[in-house]
């Protein structure tokens, strides 16, 4: 910010305007009983708060003087340096004065009278009327002083400043004293810039007309005006914007011209929550009027509520000034000292609202030494935190009592009340009944604890129900009742518990992974025949297992189930060339309710070597060592029908095909009972011919794949077009075939007699790793395996 000006003709026209304020002589109002206002001389400004009556009408400020009494509104306080701010959530209304703000008697800019007048309506309509006022004494003030209010900005300069040598405030002299001379002025004149462009010379009263507004005390000059005005610009500063006034306010008394430079300056980030701190944004090169190679950088600080705190303090309280290159990053924790907290419930859940007026405060030296002190002040907001409470059942059925854990429960807020199956009861008689509630304060800081609530099962509220043979249902429904205090808001929490007791539990299994499959075992219970052990929809019986290569050991003591891989039940995911992870899942259901009640499930990592899957989504993926079919084939020449398709991976011996049912060439055929889905691995290789030596590319070999699955387990395909099965279907292999270049042509599907699946998930090349693993069942030249006699399960 740069001044250029001579000192002498601005003191005398402040001696006329002090000479004219001394005559005045205040009004004086009754004073009416103690009201809750509280006023408070700040660093920048006077503080006047005031509670929001019982009616809900926000007060109403008069500012007094001399000459009379002038409404507070928002234009008219923006004008005369005066900030209005309703907190309804807080309850109250904050009117800030700024110590240059219009009607404030100004004594050598060191004591500062203000008087406002309140107005209070009740809740029967009458206009109460409080008379306010206060003295403030102020340290003295930099010679350059810019305030960054809410709805203002004002920029204030001691007068008696030596005039700078520098060269572009020579020009700007020199420029203004041309102005001034050729218009013949005797009145205080003004001109406003922007973007380099200068504006006519005006009077300070034809500035006020435009919303700058320009006053003299006893030793300053004091521009302000309100954001947004026609003038400003906005300045990209190190990516914040940044809105900028510039005036120039000159007058010419004898033969001298006195001119000042006013830049006016303010960051218009609007400051952020990330959760946990408020964090505010400003260019470390704030323009004020002077080249930043000019200014030194003397000393950052921030504090709250018109006040700045010291280093230590800043730290104790976690605030924290994080200087960058270019900007400041301002942050505060959201529930530190001086953040206003406001709790309220909003559709039955509890919030919380932090608010927080932070001041800035940057202090620049030019290079003249002289002072200038850049001050922001923003209010900042979190937007409603919720705060719902949580229960977590922590029942140990060994001692036959309910108890849960209520949880996030704020220190402004207090348990009331508990209703217990529909019956409400207070807390005080609840405990009077025997009911243990405990309060307990929560770790980690957050300022929030607990309640516990223990039922005995036999309880009279407690519904008791016999479900089946030796198992009987306990269940509790807990409405909890808080209230917030001290505004007594209420708000709900529900929980709901429910136990079953003589520790009839359905069985669960353990379960291990082996080389070629996955062991379950269980040790059997008293109560065992309350439930079904089932895998998929069908019960676990040794015909079942026999029938599909399980295999099962049951005595009087343990029950164990070995399940070889590849055998029917199996999920395959994830499938490389080196492994895959292969799942099987027993299920515990109410033999009663046929219910299922518990899942025991286990996944293994399995090696690769080779397999074939037909997958419920309609996916068939195919491992083959084809080296083994064709000696010398080249697994990477080798493609599906569709010469696009190629494989996901190959080895030295191996491939890995994985696509859609309808992709890729797949062929298909339907009869009545089976769709039947056919592809071709079709191996590819170079040969030459001794009367024409050049290379050509065809197929040599192709081996046929297919997935086979009931029609009637497809019908969802022609009605949505989505491929879903609820079980997987069966897959065959075709060896390989050998055919001539020249006679390669497209593959007719012959019907055939398919032998009824039994929705195997998967084929393999060696299930012999288990005897029971299933049988070939297949032309001589097909692999389809099958896990049960004709298919059947």
């Amino acid at each position: 910010m740069a001044f250029g000006f001579v000192s002498g003709g601005v003191l005398f026209l402040c001696a006329v305007t002090c000479a004219l304020l001394d005559a005045k002589r205040f009004q004086q109002f009754p004073r009416l009983p103690q009201v809750p206002i509280e006023v408070e001389c700040k660093a920048r400004s006077l503080f006047v708060s005031v509670d929001i009556p019982p009616s809900g009408s926000e007060p109403r400020f008069e500012a007094i003087d001399a000459t009379g009494a002038y409404p507070v509104t928002e234009s008219y306080g923006a004008q005369c340096g005066y900030t209005y701010s309703v907190h309804p959530l807080l309850g109250r209304v904050i009117l800030k004065a700024s110590y240059f703000s219009c009607h404030t008697d100004n004594q050598n800019d060191e004591v500062f009278t203000f008087t406002f007048g309140v107005i209070i309506v009740d809740q029967s309509g009458e206009e109460l009327y409080f008379n306010v006022s206060e003295t403030c004494s102020v340290p003295p003030f930099s010679p350059r002083e810019l305030i960054c209010e809410e709805n203002y900005m004002e920029v204030s300069v001691k007068t008696n400043l030596p005039c700078s040598t520098s060269g572009s405030v020579k020009e700007d002299f020199s420029a203004a004293f041309s102005v001034a001379r050729s218009s013949a002025v005797e009145a205080w004149q003004v001109t406003l810039q922007q973007g380099g462009q200068q504006s006519e010379v005006m009077s300070t009263e034809e500035a006020a007309a435009l919303g700058y507004f320009i006053t003299a005390t006893p030793g300053r000059l004091v521009f302000r005006t309100t954001f947004g005005q026609p003038h400003a610009s906005v300045k990209m500063v190190s990516g914040v914007a940044v809105e900028v006034v510039e005036a120039t306010v000159f007058f010419r008394q004898n033969w001298m011209v006195v001119m000042v430079d006013l830049v006016a300056a303010c960051a218009l980030d609007e400051g952020s929550f990330d959760g946990y701190r408020f964090h505010w944004r400003t260019p470390v090169k704030t323009p004020l009027g002077v080249q930043p190679s000019e200014l030194r950088s003397e000393y950052i600080g921030m504090g709250v509520d018109g006040e700045l705190l010291d280093k230590q303090a800043s730290v104790d309280q976690g605030y924290s000034l994080t200087v960058g290159e270019e900007t400041v990053d301002s942050s505060i924790p959201f529930a530190a000292e001086g953040v206003i907290r406001k709790s309220f419930v909003t559709d039955g859940v509890y919030n919380e609202l932090y608010t927080i007026q932070m001041i800035y405060q940057h202090l620049f030296v030019d290079k003249h030494g002289v002072e200038a002190k850049y001050n922001m002040i923003r209010q900042l907001a979190t937007p409603p935190i919720p705060r719902p409470p949580f229960s977590i059942n922590q029942t140990n059925l060994e001692e036959r009592v309910f108890t849960v854990y209520l949880g996030n429960i704020p220190f402004d807020v207090e348990l009331v009340a508990i209703e217990l199956n529909g019956q409400e009861i207070s807390v005080p008689t609840a405990m009077q009944m025997g009911y243990s509630i405990t309060r307990v304060p929560k770790d980690g800081g957050d300022n929030t604890s607990a309640y516990i609530l223990r039922v005995p099962f036999e309880d009279q509220f407690v519904v008791k129900q016999y479900i089946t043979e030796g198992v009987f249902e306990y269940s509790l429904e807990v409405k909890w009742t808080l209230n917030i205090f001290p505004q007594m808001e209420a708000y709900y929490h529900f929980s709901s518990l429910t136990a079953y007791i003589h520790e009839i539990l359905p069985p669960v299994f353990d379960s291990v992974c082996a080389n070629n499959g996955i062991r379950f075992m269980k040790d059997h219970q008293e109560y065992d025949y309350l439930w079904d052990v089932v895998i998929g929809h069908y019960p676990l019986t040794q015909q079942l297992a026999s029938e599909r290569g399980y295999i099962m050991t049951n005595d009087s003591t343990s029950l164990t189930l070995d399940v070889p891989l590849f055998t029917i039940g199996y999920i395959y995911e994830n499938i490389t060339l080196q492994q895959f992870y292969g799942t099987f899942e027993l299920l515990t259901r109410n033999a009663k309710t046929l219910e299922i009640e518990q899942s025991s499930a286990k996944s293994c990592l399995f090696e690769t070597t080779e397999l074939l899957v037909c997958s419920t989504e309609g996916v068939m993926t195919v491992v083959s060592d084809i080296i083994k079919a064709v000696p010398a084939a080249d697994p990477a020449r080798t493609t599906l029908l569709d010469p696009s398709c190629r494989p996901q991976e190959t080895d030295e011996t191996r491939v890995l095909f994985s696509f859609g049912l309808n992709t890729c060439g797949t062929r298909f055929q339907i009869d009545q009972q089976y769709v039947t889905y056919e592809n071709e691995i079709i191996f590819h290789e170079l040969y030459s011919t001794d009367s024409k030596p050049v290379i050509t590319r065809d197929a040599a070999y192709r081996m046929t794949v297919r997935c086979i699955y009931p029609v009637s387990g497809i019908e969802s395909l022609f009605v949505d077009r989505k491929f879903r099965m609820e079980t997987p279907g069966i897959g065959q292999i075709k060896d390989p075939v050998k055919v001539p270049p020249q006679m390669l042509k497209p593959m007719q599907l012959q019907k055939q007699n398919v032998m009824k699946p039994s929705y195997q998930a998967v084929v393999a090349k060696k299930p012999a790793d288990y005897v029971h693993a299933g049988q070939w069942s297949s032309p001589a030249d097909e692999r389809a395996w099958s896990l049960g006699p004709n298919g059947n399960f």
